[in-house]
This record gives C-alpha cells, structure tokens and sequence, in this order.
C-alpha cells in the first residue's frame, strides 16, 4: 500500500528510515524538516499567541478600576478582537496558500505584539477597540495558518495533530496566568500590556522563521473510524452544501458557553464574592479565580488533543456527542454550584474540558468532509462561528443585569450545549454518510488509496 516516493531527497521528496517509514521532508535548501518538528513550532506559536484573548479576563478588573466605563462598554473589545479573529481567517487561508506559513505567521507575531502596545497606551475606549483589532488581525493569522499545517502535515492523524495546534492556544497562558497577575498588581495593566506584548511579539516571529509549506498530499495506511473525501472541494462548494451550514450552527452554539465563561469567569468570580477565597485541592491552596484559571488552561489544552485523539477511533460525530453532553452538564452545574469556592474551580475546569475540543473536532471535520487543499480557506469560513458567538459575549452582560444572577446566562449556555450535543449524533451523522456517498467516493483508513506521484505512506 506504500506509493511510490523519489530516490533522493528533492524539495518536497520524503525521506524514509531503514524501516521505510516518513521521516519528513526538505526544503528548497535541502535542509531537512521534519512534520512533528513543525507541528511543535504550531503549537509554540499558538501559545504565545493565546494570551491576547485568555488572559483579557485578568486585565478586565484592573481597567475598570481605572475609568468609569461599563462592563459591557469595555467587553466590547474582546468581542471585536473575537469577530476580527475569526472573520479575517477565510482572507488568511488565501494568503497561506500564496505565500506560505512563514511570511504569514511573521505578519502574525508583529500585528500580535502590536495590538498588545496599542492596549498599552489606549485611555479610551476606542483605543482598547483599536488594540483589538489589530490584535485580532495578528492572532487570526497564526492560529489559521498553525492549524492549516497541522492537518495538511498529518491526514493520518488529523485529530490528534489539530488537537495538539489548538491545544496549544487554549492552554497557552498556564505559564503566563501567574506572572501577569502579579504583574498587574505591582506595575498596573499599562507596563503589563507593553511588557508581555514584547515578549510574545519575538517569540513568534522566531518560530515562524522556521515553519514550511506541507508537501503533496500523502496516505495514510492504518485503520480508523474516520471517513475522509475522495476529492477537495472548493470554498464556493463547500457552501452550497447543507453539511457546511450544520456545521457552522453547531459550532457556534458550543462555542458561546464556553466564550463566554472565558471572557466572564473573573467577573462571574467576583459577583459570586468568591474570587479571594481559598481553595485546598490535592496540596495546593490558591485563592480560587486564579486557582479557576490555571485549572481551566490547563483542561482547555488537554481536551484539544485528547478528544482530537478519541475521534480518530470512535469517530467524530460520537466524540461530538460525548464531549457536548459532558460540557451542558457541567455549565448546569456551575449555575447550580458555583457559589462554592471548591465546586466553582471543579466545574469550571469541567466546563473548559468539554469545551476546548470544538477546535479540534471541526477543522477534522471540514478537513475530512471537504478535503485538504482548500481547508485553510474552508476552515476559515466555518471558524468565523466563534465571531458569531462573540456577539453574544456583551449580551450575557445584559441579560445578567436584567435578571441579576448568572444562572440565566449559563442556563441558556446549556441548552445551546445539549442541543449541538444532539445534532451531533441524530442529524449530523447521518448527513455526512449522504454527503460522502452521493459526491466523490470516500476515502476510509485501511483500504488501499491512491497517491500522486510524489506521495508516501505516513507511519
């Protein structure tokens, strides 16, 4: 089942170890690269890019204290750096494919750092509003282009390695959790901004030096319960499919709950009147939002890989309805619960589990639906659900205003949670088994596939 592969080691070409399986590839100065090595610059650069958005939560307090504006007012920003995130990674996807991952992840560290300087010096609003959009420019141009090569460099493995890149932007800020904190404490959130801004910016741009375009599409020899196409669809195709659009309300009603907790918990934590108290588990006591927090990157970064992993072998529709369920049960929970210090840090940290793995478990899924070649456009338009769901981010604010508890917020959160849970299994299922069988016959791990010339078996 082996393809056939150059004698010699061309750009493009893939060398093979005695045993003859991958190793990896070079480049067009004939220096070897390898597709783990570059999956772990993926990640490298998802974790520095990560703290713009997780670590918003802990600067929300610190600039309130400093002005009069409104919570809503001021959230405003984290919405609009969500919406430019996630709207600009269609645009990306074209540039990637023009220019490569390198000269785009570099555009990505500089705008990254800059929108970091920009929040800096804001004294209004507008400038917050500013910083995030150019945040949003430079964040939405990392993570797409980390997550096109992931799935390109691994079809064999495609939810594994998408877990690990989104992994790496949900549990990035675990290093940096405690050092911003203490930061925004002894200097305030201007030299925070300007500090930490630097240090991300650089590290970047250092990764993205050595990143590489995958090469020509390869096969993947083991078993798996994963149906992949037979051919690649373009944007304008993948549209006029019903699939794309299930796909998009599904992902964006996962991903409001778990957005929103994102964007909230620091506040949510306060108006409980729990943020200072002091949780004990497993011999580390820690007042209980940043407690919460560390927990939460560090549950938000397992469940990437991990659920990615699940769905290689059971599927992705079922992993779908497994991590769902799990996810609607928990916000129930913290709606039910959170008024406790302790079950405020556990569930939370249930809550980003369940969560996490939306961004692993729908790029496969367009990957495997539509095909690589145009994933990083196609992706893009399906990622611009978490934009969608940024709305909704100030709402929560609004409604929980109105009502004057939370419980409304994350109960609503929970029926969007159960529902996609549903979908999953009842409606997606079967529509994907359609979609396979009346276009291009599909591809299925452990039967014999076709390659280009230039293709090679994966091990």
């Amino acid at each position: 089942m082996s393809a056939a592969h150059p004698a010699s080691n061309t750009p493009g070409s893939f060398p093979r170890s005695a045993s003859g399986s991958f190793t990896g590839t070079v480049d067009g100065h004939g220096i070897p690269v390898s597709r783990w090595g570059q999956l772990f610059l993926g990640v490298a650069c998802m974790v520095a890019a990560s703290n713009i958005q997780y670590s918003w939560t802990l600067f929300v307090p610190e600039i309130l204290k400093s002005h009069t504006w409104s919570r809503a007012a001021l959230q405003t920003a984290f919405t609009l750096f969500v919406i430019v995130q996630t709207w600009s990674t269609p645009v990306v996807g074209h540039f990637i494919d023009r220019q490569g991952p390198r000269a785009v992840v570099l555009f990505g560290g500089v705008m990254t750092a800059l929108g970091w300087v920009v929040n800096a010096y804001a004294t209004s609003l507008p400038g917050f509003y500013a910083g995030a959009i150019v945040g949003g420019l430079g964040v939405g141009a990392v993570y797409a282009t980390a997550v096109n090569n992931a799935l390109k460099w691994f079809p064999d493995k495609r939810g594994l390695a998408a877990g690990l890149t989104a992994g790496g932007y949900g549990s990035g800020t675990v290093i940096t959790i405690i050092p911003i904190a203490n930061m925004l404490k002894s200097s305030g959130y201007q030299s925070t901004f300007l500090t930490f801004g630097v240090i991300i910016g650089v590290a970047i741009c250092a990764c993205a030096w050595f990143l590489r375009m995958p090469p020509p599409v390869v096969a993947a020899p083991r078993a798996s319960k994963v149906i992949q196409s037979g051919r690649d669809y373009t944007v304008g195709e993948a549209l006029r499919t019903p699939v794309f659009w299930l796909l998009l309300l599904m992902f964006t009603g996962v991903v409001t709950g778990g957005l929103m907790v994102t964007a909230q918990l620091g506040l949510i934590a306060q108006d409980l009147g729990i943020a200072q108290s002091t949780v004990t588990f497993a011999f580390i006591s820690m007042a209980a939002l940043p407690f919460a927090l560390m927990l939460d990157r560090m549950m938000n970064g397992l469940s990437r890989p991990f659920f990615g992993w699940i769905s290689d072998n059971i599927g992705r529709e079922r992993t779908m309805f497994l991590a769902f369920t799990l996810e609607g049960l928990g916000v129930l929970a913290l709606g039910w619960l959170g008024a406790n210090p302790t079950a405020f840090v556990l569930l939370s940290g249930m809550v980003f589990l369940a969560w996490g793995e939306v961004y692993s478990l729908f790029s496969a899924v367009a990957a495997d639906t539509f095909g690589t070649k145009h994933v990083g456009k196609i992706y893009g338009a399906l990622y611009c659900a978490k934009g969608i769901a940024s709305l909704l981010v100030p709402l929560g604010n609004v409604l929980m205003e109105a009502t004057g508890t939370w419980k409304s917020v994350l109960y609503s959160m929970a029926a969007m949670d159960l529902l996609a849970a549903g979908a999953a299994l009842f409606i997606l299922r079967p529509m994907l088994r359609r979609h396979h069988a009346q276009n291009a016959q599909p591809i299925e791990y452990g039967t014999a596939q076709a390659a280009p010339a230039r293709g090679v078996t994966i091990v």
